[in-house]
């Protein structure tokens, strides 16, 4: 039997989880900290989300003196990998392609990044070979 996916990260915890990335690993004090004046948010909301992600698997945490620390059980690209797929079996009907052609014919699209889009395309063509 297939595992079923992992639950998609709310917008709160993935600025939770951006602070826990950017610090490495740290208490609720240190997560909230790196949150900073853009998510200011109460220790107590920081603590029930870092929780919410301890029983999600997304976080473990150690006892440390009278504090948990806490530390991403996945990377930054993990998340972000599993949110596309989501995104992409629910918006697009499964189809990459057409997530590309979607982010393609969005006019605020740069130069700069279709050069880079090329460039990893020969690569996985490539790769592919």
């Amino acid at each position: 039997m297939r595992r079923k996916p992992p639950r998609p990260l709310t917008p709160l915890e993935l600025d939770v989880m951006d602070a826990l990335w950017a610090a490495g690993s740290g208490t609720v004090q240190t997560v909230r900290e790196r949150l900073g004046p853009r998510r200011p948010l109460a220790y107590n909301t920081v603590q029930t989300i870092l929780t919410i992600l301890h029983r999600k698997g997304r976080v473990k945490r150690r006892l440390v003196g009278k504090a948990f620390v806490y530390e991403p059980m996945v990377s930054k690209q993990q998340t972000a990998a599993a949110m596309i797929r989501g995104l992409i079996d629910r918006v697009f009907g499964g189809s990459p392609a057409a997530l590309v052609m979607t982010m393609l014919e969005d006019e605020h699209i740069r130069a700069e990044d279709l050069r880079r889009i090329r460039r990893l395309i020969r690569q996985h063509e490539d790769d592919a070979r």
